[in-house]
Protein backbone atom coordinates (compact mmCIF):
# COMPACT_ATOMS: atom_id res chain seq x y z
CA UNK A 1 0.00 0.00 0.00
CA UNK A 2 1.51 3.22 -1.20
CA UNK A 3 0.35 5.86 1.67
CA UNK A 4 1.25 4.18 5.51
CA UNK A 5 3.32 4.65 8.06
CA UNK A 6 5.88 2.47 8.11
CA UNK A 7 7.37 -0.38 10.50
CA UNK A 8 11.32 0.90 9.68
CA UNK A 9 13.12 -2.83 8.65
CA UNK A 10 16.24 -1.73 7.00
CA UNK A 11 18.45 1.59 6.48
CA UNK A 12 16.52 3.63 9.07
CA UNK A 13 16.73 1.05 11.94
CA UNK A 14 19.26 1.98 14.41
CA UNK A 15 20.15 -1.35 15.91
CA UNK A 16 20.11 -4.62 15.60
CA UNK A 17 19.09 -8.02 17.48
CA UNK A 18 18.56 -11.63 16.00
CA UNK A 19 15.53 -13.25 16.88
CA UNK A 20 17.29 -16.49 18.09
CA UNK A 21 19.20 -14.46 20.53
CA UNK A 22 18.88 -15.69 23.44
CA UNK A 23 15.66 -15.06 25.42
CA UNK A 24 14.59 -14.11 28.95
CA UNK A 25 12.68 -15.52 31.04
CA UNK A 26 10.27 -13.24 30.98
CA UNK A 27 8.85 -11.04 28.56
CA UNK A 28 9.49 -7.21 28.89
CA UNK A 29 5.46 -6.81 29.21
CA UNK A 30 6.06 -9.32 32.06
CA UNK A 31 9.26 -7.87 33.46
CA UNK A 32 6.95 -4.66 33.66
CA UNK A 33 3.72 -5.68 35.46
CA UNK A 34 1.89 -6.32 32.33
CA UNK A 35 0.31 -9.49 30.58
CA UNK A 36 2.53 -11.52 28.51
CA UNK A 37 0.59 -10.47 25.28
CA UNK A 38 0.29 -6.72 26.11
CA UNK A 39 1.01 -4.11 23.53
CA UNK A 40 3.17 -1.81 24.65
CA UNK A 41 4.21 1.37 22.92
CA UNK A 42 6.49 3.71 23.67
CA UNK A 43 5.99 7.57 21.72
CA UNK A 44 8.60 9.47 21.13
CA UNK A 45 9.60 12.82 19.74
CA UNK A 46 12.94 13.60 18.55
CA UNK A 47 14.67 17.06 18.63
CA UNK A 48 14.15 18.73 21.28
CA UNK A 49 16.67 21.50 21.13
CA UNK A 50 16.75 22.36 17.54
CA UNK A 51 14.16 25.20 17.86
CA UNK A 52 11.98 26.79 20.21
CA UNK A 53 9.15 25.96 17.79
CA UNK A 54 9.92 22.37 18.10
CA UNK A 55 10.65 22.95 22.19
CA UNK A 56 7.51 24.51 22.60
CA UNK A 57 4.99 22.02 20.67
CA UNK A 58 6.96 18.91 22.22
CA UNK A 59 6.33 20.52 25.76
CA UNK A 60 2.97 20.95 25.32
CA UNK A 61 2.46 16.86 23.94
CA UNK A 62 4.76 15.93 27.00
CA UNK A 63 2.20 17.83 29.26
CA UNK A 64 -1.16 16.10 27.79
CA UNK A 65 0.39 12.71 27.85
CA UNK A 66 0.51 12.76 23.72
CA UNK A 67 4.24 11.47 23.98
CA UNK A 68 5.63 9.58 26.35
CA UNK A 69 9.15 10.69 25.87
CA UNK A 70 11.44 12.63 23.97
CA UNK A 71 15.20 13.39 23.26
CA UNK A 72 17.71 16.69 23.21
CA UNK A 73 20.33 17.25 20.58
CA UNK A 74 22.82 19.23 22.87
CA UNK A 75 25.10 20.75 20.32
CA UNK A 76 22.01 22.99 19.51
CA UNK A 77 21.12 26.21 20.51
CA UNK A 78 18.16 26.03 22.48
CA UNK A 79 19.33 23.78 25.13
CA UNK A 80 18.95 26.29 27.89
CA UNK A 81 15.15 26.50 26.99
CA UNK A 82 14.86 22.13 27.45
CA UNK A 83 16.97 22.59 30.84
CA UNK A 84 14.73 25.01 32.26
CA UNK A 85 11.43 22.80 31.16
CA UNK A 86 13.50 19.59 32.93
CA UNK A 87 14.15 21.47 35.75
CA UNK A 88 10.44 22.23 36.21
CA UNK A 89 9.38 19.05 35.27
CA UNK A 90 11.44 16.53 37.31
CA UNK A 91 9.49 13.23 36.08
CA UNK A 92 9.64 14.40 32.72
CA UNK A 93 11.16 11.38 30.26
CA UNK A 94 13.86 13.01 28.25
CA UNK A 95 16.84 11.45 26.38
CA UNK A 96 19.89 12.83 24.63
CA UNK A 97 19.17 12.23 20.68
CA UNK A 98 23.25 12.07 20.61
CA UNK A 99 24.35 14.05 17.78
CA UNK A 100 26.90 14.07 15.26
CA UNK A 101 25.00 15.54 11.76
CA UNK A 102 23.58 18.98 10.90
CA UNK A 103 21.51 18.62 8.04
CA UNK A 104 19.97 21.95 6.98
CA UNK A 105 20.47 24.29 3.93
CA UNK A 106 21.37 27.06 6.05
CA UNK A 107 21.39 26.38 9.76
CA UNK A 108 23.97 24.39 10.98
CA UNK A 109 26.08 23.13 14.32
CA UNK A 110 29.15 21.45 15.41
CA UNK A 111 30.72 19.45 18.43
CA UNK A 112 30.30 20.33 22.13
CA UNK A 113 34.08 18.95 22.32
CA UNK A 114 36.73 21.53 21.36
CA UNK A 115 36.82 21.27 17.44
CA UNK A 116 40.39 20.42 17.65
CA UNK A 117 39.80 17.42 19.32
CA UNK A 118 37.21 15.87 17.03
CA UNK A 119 38.90 17.18 13.56
CA UNK A 120 37.26 14.45 11.52
CA UNK A 121 33.55 15.02 12.40
CA UNK A 122 33.88 18.46 10.79
CA UNK A 123 32.84 18.98 7.44
CA UNK A 124 35.15 21.97 5.45
CA UNK A 125 33.53 24.47 6.90
CA UNK A 126 33.80 23.60 10.25
CA UNK A 127 30.15 22.04 10.92
CA UNK A 128 29.16 18.57 11.51
CA UNK A 129 28.74 16.80 8.41
CA UNK A 130 24.90 17.37 6.84
CA UNK A 131 24.55 13.50 5.85
CA UNK A 132 25.38 10.06 7.27
CA UNK A 133 27.71 8.57 4.44
CA UNK A 134 30.87 11.27 4.46
CA UNK A 135 30.35 11.11 8.60
CA UNK A 136 30.55 7.24 8.21
CA UNK A 137 33.63 7.51 5.79
CA UNK A 138 35.66 10.54 7.94
CA UNK A 139 34.83 9.86 11.20
CA UNK A 140 37.15 8.06 13.62
CA UNK A 141 35.72 6.28 16.01
CA UNK A 142 37.34 8.16 19.04
CA UNK A 143 36.76 11.26 18.55
CA UNK A 144 33.13 9.93 17.88
CA UNK A 145 33.60 8.52 21.48
CA UNK A 146 35.12 11.99 23.00
CA UNK A 147 32.35 14.04 21.29
CA UNK A 148 29.32 12.06 22.62
CA UNK A 149 31.00 12.18 26.09
CA UNK A 150 31.37 15.55 25.98
CA UNK A 151 27.34 16.18 24.92
CA UNK A 152 26.06 13.75 27.83
CA UNK A 153 28.65 15.91 30.45
CA UNK A 154 27.33 19.09 28.79
CA UNK A 155 23.50 17.92 29.61
CA UNK A 156 24.24 16.72 32.95
CA UNK A 157 26.09 20.02 33.82
CA UNK A 158 22.47 21.95 32.56
CA UNK A 159 20.87 19.78 34.99
CA UNK A 160 19.55 17.34 32.66
CA UNK A 161 19.50 13.46 33.67
CA UNK A 162 18.85 11.41 30.73
CA UNK A 163 16.48 8.39 30.86
CA UNK A 164 18.04 7.04 27.75
CA UNK A 165 20.28 7.36 24.75
CA UNK A 166 19.00 7.60 21.08
CA UNK A 167 20.99 9.17 18.19
CA UNK A 168 20.22 11.78 15.44
CA UNK A 169 19.89 10.32 11.89
CA UNK A 170 20.75 6.94 13.56
CA UNK A 171 24.24 8.19 12.62
CA UNK A 172 25.79 5.83 15.45
CA UNK A 173 25.01 3.11 13.67
CA UNK A 174 26.67 3.63 10.45
CA UNK A 175 29.82 1.82 11.31
CA UNK A 176 30.03 -1.08 13.73
CA UNK A 177 32.79 0.62 15.40
CA UNK A 178 30.56 3.83 16.20
CA UNK A 179 27.38 1.57 17.81
CA UNK A 180 30.36 0.21 19.71
CA UNK A 181 31.06 3.43 21.27
CA UNK A 182 27.34 4.29 22.17
CA UNK A 183 27.16 0.67 23.84
CA UNK A 184 30.20 1.38 25.46
CA UNK A 185 28.91 4.46 27.23
CA UNK A 186 25.41 3.52 27.62
CA UNK A 187 26.58 0.59 29.91
CA UNK A 188 28.78 3.08 32.06
CA UNK A 189 26.38 5.79 32.75
CA UNK A 190 23.77 2.37 33.35
CA UNK A 191 21.59 3.90 30.21
CA UNK A 192 18.98 2.07 27.98
CA UNK A 193 19.68 2.88 24.28
CA UNK A 194 17.76 2.38 20.91
CA UNK A 195 17.88 -1.44 19.96
CA UNK A 196 15.56 -2.72 17.47
CA UNK A 197 14.70 -6.29 16.69
CA UNK A 198 15.52 -7.23 12.92
CA UNK A 199 17.67 -8.88 10.80
CA UNK A 200 20.36 -8.14 8.05
CA UNK A 201 24.03 -7.97 6.99
CA UNK A 202 24.98 -6.19 9.60
CA UNK A 203 24.78 -8.74 12.33
CA UNK A 204 27.80 -8.26 13.67
CA UNK A 205 26.37 -5.56 16.22
CA UNK A 206 24.66 -8.47 17.51
CA UNK A 207 27.84 -9.00 20.01
CA UNK A 208 28.11 -5.34 21.37
CA UNK A 209 24.12 -6.02 23.14
CA UNK A 210 24.49 -7.20 27.03
CA UNK A 211 21.86 -9.39 28.41
CA UNK A 212 20.22 -6.49 30.22
CA UNK A 213 20.38 -4.39 27.26
CA UNK A 214 16.42 -4.14 26.47
CA UNK A 215 15.26 -4.82 22.67
CA UNK A 216 12.41 -2.93 20.45
CA UNK A 217 10.09 -5.43 18.64
CA UNK A 218 9.68 -2.82 15.87
CA UNK A 219 10.24 0.69 15.24
CA UNK A 220 7.38 3.05 13.70
CA UNK A 221 8.74 6.14 11.75
CA UNK A 222 6.62 7.90 8.72
CA UNK A 223 6.62 7.23 5.57
CA UNK A 224 7.45 10.96 3.72
CA UNK A 225 4.81 9.92 0.48
CA UNK A 226 1.84 9.98 2.53
CA UNK A 227 -0.35 12.78 1.79
CA UNK A 228 -1.15 15.40 4.08
CA UNK A 229 -5.35 14.74 4.59
CA UNK A 230 -3.94 11.18 5.65
CA UNK A 231 -1.43 11.90 7.92
CA UNK A 232 -3.40 11.26 10.96
CA UNK A 233 -5.61 8.18 9.74
CA UNK A 234 -1.94 6.35 8.80
CA UNK A 235 -1.14 6.53 12.25
CA UNK A 236 -3.88 5.20 13.43
CA UNK A 237 -3.70 2.32 10.85
CA UNK A 238 -0.06 2.04 12.30
CA UNK A 239 -1.16 1.83 15.76
CA UNK A 240 -4.39 -0.93 14.26
CA UNK A 241 -1.69 -2.72 12.84
CA UNK A 242 0.43 -3.06 16.31
CA UNK A 243 0.87 -7.14 17.62
CA UNK A 244 1.73 -7.78 20.91
CA UNK A 245 5.36 -6.43 22.01
CA UNK A 246 7.21 -3.32 23.20
CA UNK A 247 7.29 -0.91 20.07
CA UNK A 248 8.54 2.57 19.67
CA UNK A 249 6.91 5.15 17.78
CA UNK A 250 9.36 8.74 16.65
CA UNK A 251 7.24 11.58 15.50
CA UNK A 252 8.89 15.07 14.83
CA UNK A 253 6.88 17.62 16.27
CA UNK A 254 7.04 21.75 15.55
CA UNK A 255 4.69 24.56 14.68
CA UNK A 256 4.62 25.74 11.21
CA UNK A 257 6.30 29.32 12.09
CA UNK A 258 8.22 31.57 10.57
CA UNK A 259 11.80 29.95 12.47
CA UNK A 260 10.49 26.29 11.32
CA UNK A 261 9.93 27.46 8.14
CA UNK A 262 13.44 29.09 7.96
CA UNK A 263 15.23 26.40 9.94
CA UNK A 264 13.72 24.11 7.45
CA UNK A 265 14.02 25.64 4.41
CA UNK A 266 14.19 23.68 1.35
CA UNK A 267 13.90 20.47 3.30
CA UNK A 268 10.22 19.09 3.12
CA UNK A 269 10.57 16.03 4.82
CA UNK A 270 10.94 16.71 8.54
CA UNK A 271 10.25 19.95 7.38
CA UNK A 272 7.90 22.95 9.28
CA UNK A 273 4.80 21.59 7.97
CA UNK A 274 5.62 17.69 8.33
CA UNK A 275 6.27 18.70 12.08
CA UNK A 276 2.96 20.17 12.43
CA UNK A 277 1.10 17.40 10.98
CA UNK A 278 2.68 14.97 13.45
CA UNK A 279 1.78 17.34 16.42
CA UNK A 280 -1.66 17.28 14.98
CA UNK A 281 -1.91 13.74 14.61
CA UNK A 282 -0.63 13.06 18.29
CA UNK A 283 -3.10 15.01 20.10
CA UNK A 284 -5.88 14.34 18.06
CA UNK A 285 -8.81 12.56 19.50
CA UNK A 286 -8.74 9.78 16.47
CA UNK A 287 -5.19 8.71 17.62
CA UNK A 288 -6.12 8.74 21.49
CA UNK A 289 -9.08 6.70 20.59
CA UNK A 290 -7.05 4.32 18.55
CA UNK A 291 -4.78 3.82 21.33
CA UNK A 292 -7.89 2.80 23.35
CA UNK A 293 -9.95 0.39 21.01
CA UNK A 294 -6.64 -1.10 20.22
CA UNK A 295 -5.71 -2.04 24.02
CA UNK A 296 -1.91 -0.40 23.53
CA UNK A 297 -0.69 0.36 26.87
CA UNK A 298 1.92 3.36 26.38
CA UNK A 299 5.23 3.02 28.50
CA UNK A 300 8.48 5.22 28.93
CA UNK A 301 12.07 4.64 28.76
CA UNK A 302 11.89 5.64 32.58
CA UNK A 303 9.71 2.35 33.33
CA UNK A 304 12.84 0.41 30.97
CA UNK A 305 15.39 2.01 33.12
CA UNK A 306 14.32 0.33 36.22
CA UNK A 307 14.40 -3.13 34.25
CA UNK A 308 18.50 -2.19 34.04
Amino acid sequence: MRHRVLFVAAAAMVSWVSPTASAPVKSIAERLGYPADAKLLIIHADDLGVAHSVDAATFAALDEGAVTSASLMVPCPWLSEVAEYAKAHPDADLGLHLTLTSEWKTYHWGPVAPWDQVPSLLDPEGYFWNEVEPLAEHARPPEVEREIRAQITRALAAGIHPTHLDMHMGALAARPEFYAVLVKVAHEYRLPFLAVRVTDERRKMLSLLGPNDIVMDSLVMFDSRVPANQWTPSYVRALQSLQPGLHYLIVHLGHNDAELQAITVDHPDYGAAWRERDFRAVTSSEFRRALDENHITLVRWRDLQKLM
